[in-house]
């Protein structure tokens, strides 16, 4: 199993940025592809970004080019680097937890076992 804590989340004006933190701990943290979700009101939970622990990255096409993710293992941290953000990104920001490491899987919820608290980040007009 892996704990998940999120942070960074808040509101921030379109066009802004924030920067959001997930810290991964457990015995296979190290071992598991971590990905961001988000879920708006009356939505359902989409994927955003994951970074696999064979070291790839992959995006939501809504936020190719203006969100990043980025991984420091040395200190079992995943970040979310979102900018020029949108009224549309607007959401709760879940970091979760998969042994899983490529294809379709990857951007489903069903392949997460683990899941943090997740995190709101409002973004005004």
């Amino acid at each position: 199993q892996v704990q998940l804590a999120e942070s960074g989340g808040g509101l921030v004006q379109a066009g802004g940025s924030l920067r959001l933190s997930c810290a991964a701990s457990g015995r296979t943290a190290s071992r598991n592809t971590i990905a961001w979700f988000r879920q708006a009101p009356a939505r359902a939970r989409e994927f955003v970004a994951a970074h696999s622990w064979t070291d790839n990255s992959y995006y939501a096409d809504s936020v190719k080019g203006r969100f990043t993710i980025s991984r420091d293992n040395a200190k079992n941290l995943v970040y979310l680097q979102m900018d020029s953000l949108k009224v549309e990104d607007t959401a709760v920001y879940y970091c979760a937890a998969s042994t899983v490491a490529y294809g379709l899987a990857l951007r489903s919820p069903r392949s997460y076992a683990d899941w943090g608290q997740g995190t709101q980040v409002t973004v005004s007009s």
